[in-house]
């Protein structure tokens, strides 16, 4: 008789049946392992970001002024918010401050914080790159605190160039920073060297009459 029960245990001790249960129990799982990796539903939320560079402007959450983001590759081709393309550089979103960071959602509108422009540089051209800052639109008097961070994202991420900068009036603009990139993609130089990006863009903001 066992130390749990009133009855004694006849039952013959078969281990091989033992060991094909364990056995089952390890196919299932593993099984169950596969439906997970193999599941397509686990994937449609996957965001692949082809980049080599990426250059992020932010401003303090839910300030109302706008802010934008120049930059300029070594073939004279200019990305802003009238040209969201040029050469291998995107303008992934034009944030306007408080005029487009809102959706409605079953009738009621959700509002964004974030104050964020992104400019992705997504192939390598040889040579120096400027990023520039301008203070678009002014809805209040108080100086704003700008950041700028440049990360080269491939093969792993390293931030290249990060700094913040006061903006104090509207219409000014300020050189964030320039940068030049070898042949291979190494960042060879970083300055702060001034160049107006707006001054070259000029014929193109009259002939769109200035509107955004």
């Amino acid at each position: 008789m066992d130390n749990f029960g009133n009855y004694p245990d006849d039952r013959p001790f078969d281990p091989f049946s033992v060991m094909l249960f364990k056995a089952l129990q390890v196919v299932a799982f593993l099984f169950f392992i596969a439906l997970l990796v193999m599941n397509p539903e686990a994937k449609q939320g996957k965001i692949d970001t082809k980049a080599e560079f990426i250059i992020t402007l932010g401003w303090p959450d839910s300030h109302p002024d706008d802010m934008d983001l120049y930059a300029e590759d070594p073939l004279g081709n200019i990305v802003w918010y009238h040209e969201r393309e040029a050469g291998f550089m995107v303008l992934d979103r034009d944030d306007r401050g408080g005029l487009n960071n809102s959706i409605t959602v079953n009738g009621r509108k959700v509002m964004s914080p974030i104050r964020q422009e992104t400019i992705s540089i997504r192939g390598i051209v040889a040579g120096e790159y400027t990023v520039n800052v301008n203070y678009y639109l002014a809805t209040t008097t108080a100086s704003v605190p700008v950041s700028v961070k440049i990360e080269k994202v491939n093969p792993t991420v390293e931030v290249i160039f990060y700094d913040t900068m006061i903006l104090d009036h509207m219409g000014q603009e300020k050189t964030a920073a320039r940068f030049k990139i070898a042949d291979n993609g190494n960042v060879l130089d970083v300055n702060h060297r001034d160049k107006s990006l707006i001054q070259l863009t000029r014929s193109v903001r009259r002939s769109a009459s200035g509107a955004k």
